[in-house]
């Protein structure tokens, strides 16, 4: 009880703590023009839904002239004859009420989705327009319910805003014309009040606005914790955040009730007052109306119609009134949209961009620097070098040392802050984005696949892609196996983000899509970071592969996976401080040098491997089939031994139940896989002692001279 008194007092406060930041404030003018041009086009289908609106309206107009009618010329004379035509012509009017009533909720919905549809169409296209350093600075929750939630308030706004307002003047013009013909002494009178629903609107508006912009803020931070939190379910749960989230998202669901009631608070005070200023409209007239009767200037039919006439008259009043309201919540969501529609990309299109076509690859960085928006701290520092077509640099150095950050500008997403980035003799920022990214193919550390199919996912290399092509860099990127023991082999979907495939799946098939992107230049950026020993070297043939004549720039701060690159940067603090082969640098005993040898003493481990890499992880069960061939770039001692799986038990996993950590449930592993433990798969158990067993040598990734594996 005390809770209820407490909010109903507003005395409350919401915690600000994860509230989305408020967007400017735009006039409502300035919402229609903005706006208009999307309605523009169903234009005439407003005007046709508006009149079908407002004859609604009339033919109820007419029923309560009927109505009078009928005590005038049947109850008080009591003359029966003129009951049929007046019963007939009553049924006809509701007839043809409904039939219109009906196409008219139809267009109007019509037009309002279809409105809906452009406008949240370009809104999202215009995102897709934005530099990703927009994306880095936003909540991706908050984004979402700008797109779903606050378009809709911009169509009560500007279609059902105008429809509202037209119907209610048409409405208003009708029915205050037939008051004045039914008696213009009454009709005076009850026009006094008039102005007061207006006083009472604009009173309530501007509070209504404002606490609509909080809820509409309060529903952008509900959105935004609940992507961030499912968005990382394994990690909270690994960390045993769940209450933490749970609380989190508390916080801003109370804020959000704070936020309604209060909204409903002044809007549950507008409302009776609405209805008092009518109520004292029509006791007025009632005084008066009963005096004129007595007086013999109003027939007992004409007095009841009018009363019936004047609650028609002031419930588009009061409407326009309430709409006000209407208008000022609307543009709390308006606001937003126009926030995100004024947003600019930071790396834009050139006006007149130099035809690229097809690049041979030649890449030249000259005196580059860059620092991220809104920071002082610069991330590169002068950096210049070469890359030519057929070879492969490589570039190293620890976390942090920027590059990652490089392969952000190749690919454009910035640009350089100074300095620039050539590509066969072009700046960057002379080129068209989209023909620039044509010619680059990219294999991440973070494989992004989307929840599609395999063919899907490998097609967004190139669209235009054929079914054969598609299964050829599959094949390329030894994916192809493991693609035909899926349940829908091609056809089967990845899961978000390719959940459903173990690491291993995921990197071959962005493998594939690089292949059959078959693009000039390849961006290799820590593409083995986050797999195990074994998974590691299963991928490395096909991004051998991959890399033959291409312009290669892999980045990687594991040094055993660059040594025979044809050029090495070590990059430090953002600068150049060594250059040349794997060889020279380890001569010249610098920073290089240094950091190989700790990562060559951390790679002794006594099962192999690299001591980052974690236990291997399986691509499937193999349940049959004949055995398969050793891959061509296993390490001695991996050979290819493929059994049918032990009978489940104790520490052994059933053939058809899902593996742990969220591993492939499907299929066998394909050539060299490894599989969970219990199974006798590549890599797993061996007759021999574990410190006898045959390593996997240290893997290396690049291709001898830039050519062929």
């Amino acid at each position: 009880m005390w809770d209820v008194v407490h909010s109903m007092l507003g005395r409350s406060r919401p915690e600000e703590d994860g509230l989305v930041e408020a967007a400017p404030a735009v006039a409502v003018r300035e919402v229609f023009r903005r706006f208009w041009p999307f309605a523009r086009p169903l234009r005439r289908w407003l005007v046709l839904s508006i009149l079908l609106g407002s004859a609604g309206p009339v033919l109820e107009g007419a029923g309560i002239w009927l109505s009078k009618l009928l005590v005038d010329h049947v109850l008080v004379p009591r003359d029966f004859a003129a009951f049929g035509p007046l019963a007939v012509a009553y049924l006809g009017i509701t007839v043809a009420t409904g039939a219109l009533g009906f196409f008219g909720a139809y267009l109007t919905a019509w037009t309002g989705e279809s409105f809906l549809h452009r406008l949240r169409t370009s809104v999202f296209a215009h995102l897709q327009t934005l530099s990703v350093g927009f994306f880095d600075r936003r909540r991706l929750g908050d984004i979402i319910s700008r797109l779903t939630g606050d378009v809709i308030a911009i169509e009560s706004l500007v279609l059902s805003g105008i429809a509202a307002i037209v119907t209610s003047l048409l409405k208003i013009v009708l029915f205050g014309a037939v008051l004045f013909v039914l008696d213009w002494r009454l009709a005076l009178i009850a026009l006094v009040v008039a102005p007061l629903f207006w006083v009472a609107a604009r009173v309530f508006s501007r509070r209504i606005k404002r606490a609509s912009t909080d809820v509409r803020r309060r529903s952008g931070s509900i959105a935004a914790v609940v992507e961030e939190s499912l968005g990382n379910a394994p990690l909270i749960q690994a960390y045993g955040r769940e209450q933490a989230e749970v609380d989190r998202f508390t916080v801003q669901s109370l804020g959000s009730v704070a936020a309604a009631l209060r909204a409903t608070r002044i809007s549950a005070l507008f409302t009776p007052l609405v209805d008092l200023v009518e109520v004292v409209g029509i006791v007025t007239i009632v005084g008066v109306g009963a005096w004129q009767l007595s007086a013999g200037y109003i027939t007992l039919g004409g007095l009841l119609a009018f009363l019936l006439y004047l609650s028609m008259l002031y419930s588009p009043i009061s409407g326009l009134g309430q709409l006000s309201t209407i208008v000022f919540t609307a543009a709390a969501g308006a606001e937003r949209i126009v926030e995100l529609l004024d947003q600019e990309p930071e790396v834009r299109r050139p006006e007149h961009p130099v035809p690229l076509g097809r690049a041979s690859g030649r890449i030249g960085v000259e005196d580059v620097s860059f620092r991220y928006p809104g920071t002082d701290t610069e991330v590169l520092s002068g950096v210049s070098f070469a890359a030519e077509p057929g070879r492969t640099t490589a570039l190293v150095g620890l976390s942090g040392a920027g590059k990652s950050t490089f392969a952000r500008l190749l690919l454009r997403l910035y640009d350089p802050t100074a300095g620039r980035i050539m590509l066969d003799g072009l700046d960057l920022r002379d080129l068209d984005p989209a023909e620039l990214r044509a010619n680059i193919a990219i294999v991440l550390q973070e494989t992004l696949l989307v929840d599609a199919s395999v063919t899907e996912n490998i097609r967004a290399g190139r669209p235009d892609a054929t079914h054969d092509e598609i299964v050829a860099a599959a094949k390329a990127a030894d994916a192809h196996q493991f693609i035909e023991w899926l349940p829908e082999g091609y056809d089967t979907r990845v899961g978000q983000r390719g959940r459903l495939l173990s690491g291993g799946q995921r990197q071959r098939v962005a493998i594939a899509r690089a292949m059959v992107r078959d693009a000039p230049i390849l961006l290799l950026d820590e593409p083995t970071a986050s797999l195990d020993a074994q998974a590691s070297e299963r991928i490395l043939a096909p991004i051998r592969r991959l890399m033959a004549g291409r312009t290669t720039i892999l980045i990687s701060h594991d040094l055993l996976t660059v040594a025979e690159a044809d050029q090495i940067l070590y990059l430090e603090r953002g600068r150049i401080a060594e250059a040349g082969s794997h060889e020279q640098l380890l001569r010249a005993g610098n920073g290089y040098a240094h950091l190989y040898q700790l990562r060559h003493t951390a790679s002794a481990h006594p099962n192999g491997g690299t001591a980052r890499h974690r236990a291997p992880e399986p691509d499937g069960v193999l349940l049959s089939g004949p055995p398969t061939e050793p891959p061509r770039d296993a390490a001695p001692g991996n050979g290819a031994r493929h059994l049918r799986p032990p009978a489940p038990g104790p520490g052994k996993l059933d053939a058809w139940s899902e593996p742990p950590w969220g591993e492939a449930p499907w299929g066998p592993p394909p050539r060299g896989d490894s599989s969970p433990s219990g199974l006798d798969v590549p890599g797993g158990e061996s007759d021999e002692p574990a410190d006898r067993r045959p390593q996997p040598a240290p893997h290396r990734l690049v291709p001898p001279h830039g050519g062929r594996p």
